[in-house]
């Protein structure tokens, strides 16, 4: 894989072997002996290399590229699963992971609603401090608030 920021990152920092090592580590068709045998090192050396950080931060950076790298391709089928599956339960379940991808939930919410949502949590929880406040300020006896609904709106009536 040659991408950008496997030359500007702990990948790059590494010899040919250990290079090689992290590909094949991750491509996880080979046992630790095998992979060890085909760098050129023994078995105990590759246990060392993987213990060391900046070895592990090789890894990472690596399969966080190639995982990146999947996504054009998982994406083209699972559309193509929405459409063209025989069975309709993969065609449901494909469909709603193009939607949750897209930012909407199973439950048919949205990130606008969501959004709207988190706006009256907060404003509920503002309104409660300010109760808080007040009677801790006139111990217990003074003003009240009561939050009456109406239509999903709070009103504040003192």
């Amino acid at each position: 894989m040659s991408h950008k920021t496997l030359r500007d990152g702990a990948f790059a920092e590494l010899d040919a072997n250990r290079k090689r090592a992290v590909v094949l580590l991750f491509e996880d068709e080979k046992t630790d002996e095998q992979i060890a045998k085909e760098v050129n090192r023994s078995r105990t050396t590759l246990a060392k290399w993987k213990k060391d950080k900046k070895f592990q931060e090789a890894e990472r950076e690596y399969r966080s590229l190639a995982i990146d790298s999947y996504v054009p391709d998982a994406i083209k089928e699972i559309h193509r699963l929405s459409t063209k599956a025989k069975s309709e339960m993969v065609r449901l379940q494909s469909s709603t992971t193009i939607l949750n991808m897209a930012g909407y939930s199973a439950n048919g919410d949205s990130p606008e609603k969501t959004k709207q949502e988190v706006r009256k949590l907060k404003a509920d929880a503002d309104l409660a401090e300010l109760k808080v406040k007040q009677e801790s300020s006139t111990g217990g006896d003074g003003l009240t608030v009561n939050i009456i609904k109406h239509g999903g709106v709070d009103d504040a009536d003192s």
